[in-house]
């Protein structure tokens, strides 16, 4: 392992850190989605400033150290915003997430801690051509996809969706079910699939493995790789698959195309929500009557009461365990598998 360089977790599918690489600068007109890049820290420190490693581990960070990750763009409502694309000619940079999405910061909610800021210093280069995160993806031939699907889809990100599929995993884990959990549009950080492996998923993916850094990209593109993620999945042969679409289909994650390619597969639809009127919102927008609401809509008996009068769903607050049971039964009932303990 090489510890010369912070690999942030968008690396986690190459190998980097084992087989080294030079480090070449290059003009803008020649940076794309989904480059390795070295960018040197230039904040002066503090506890806010982390990176997560290809482990799914956080470390802190120092001015001075440098950090390989991956250009790309981040458009998170509540969050940040920023994209490789504004970069300037100073060259300075965000770390747009933990992940080591690298990119220049456009938007930021005065809500969350400042980020780690940057400046380029060159791509990863082997042989005389840079290396990009497709460099170590392979191509898996298409395969049939027949396995039932748990969506979970939010009206914004940090609206409880990753929380929500955990405890369904769990659920049927504890069934005896081989469970396969996915994320398939967001923006690149490993803990939100890992909390799927923390509960017992028998396989984890997501849009890093098939080379996205961030689910935002031409749609032709990401229809290419939303294929490949299906493959993935189909392979495993799982009795169920837990998927989550990142962030809200309404922004420009693609999330829609996936939500699209799914249709036939998704037996139940849990959506997690802000606020009552989001849920009505988004059914509108993307004909989706979801089987459960749950997330901060739910979290107390107005929210409840106002997500079935508005829009006539069931609501459910899944984090209280007074509900798993009417859960369990609505989950039965959808896809059709026994969630007595084995």
């Amino acid at each position: 392992m090489d510890h010369k360089y912070i690999y942030a977790s968008l690396t986690r599918i190459s190998d980097l850190a084992e087989k080294g690489f030079e480090t070449k600068a290059l003009p803008r007109k020649k940076w794309e989605t989904g480059d390795y890049v070295v960018s040197e820290i230039v904040n002066e420190g503090g506890e806010s400033l982390q990176i997560e490693l290809p482990n799914g581990r956080m470390r802190g960070v120092i001015a001075g150290e440098r950090i390989v990750g991956a250009l790309g763009e981040r458009f998170a409502t509540l969050e940040a915003t920023g994209s490789w694309r504004n970069v300037a000619d100073d060259f300075k940079m965000t770390v747009l997430t933990g992940a080591g999405l690298m990119g220049k910061l456009t938007s930021k909610s005065m809500f969350i801690p400042k980020m780690i800021q940057v400046i380029y210093r060159g791509h990863a280069f082997r042989n005389g051509e840079k290396l990009t995160m497709n460099d170590f993806v392979e191509t898996i031939p298409d395969i049939p996809y027949n396995t039932p699907i748990v969506l979970f889809v939010g009206t914004s990100m940090s609206a409880g969706k990753t929380t929500s599929a955990r405890i369904v995993t769990n659920i049927f884990k504890q069934a005896g079910y081989k469970v396969v959990g996915a994320k398939l549009s967001g923006a690149g950080r490993y803990k939100d699939i890992l909390a799927f492996k923390d509960v017992g998923a028998d396989t984890i993916l997501d849009f890093v493995d098939v080379g996205l850094p961030s689910s935002i990209c031409p749609k032709e593109i990401y229809q290419e790789k939303f294929q490949q993620m299906l493959n993935r999945m189909a392979r495993i042969n799982a009795d169920i698959a837990i998927v989550e679409i990142g962030a809200s289909p309404l922004e420009p994650y693609n999330g829609d195309i996936a939500i699209d390619g799914l249709r036939d597969h998704i037996k139940c639809t849990v959506l997690s929500a802000s606020d009552p009127y989001a849920v009505y919102g988004l059914m509108k927008a993307f004909d989706i009557v979801p089987d459960i609401v749950t997330g901060v809509a739910s979290n107390t008996l107005g929210g409840v009461h106002m997500v079935e009068k508005l829009c006539g769903v069931k609501a459910l607050n899944l984090i209280d365990s007074t509900t798993t049971n009417e859960l369990k039964k609505i989950l039965t009932v959808k896809t059709g598998l026994s969630l007595k303990p084995k």
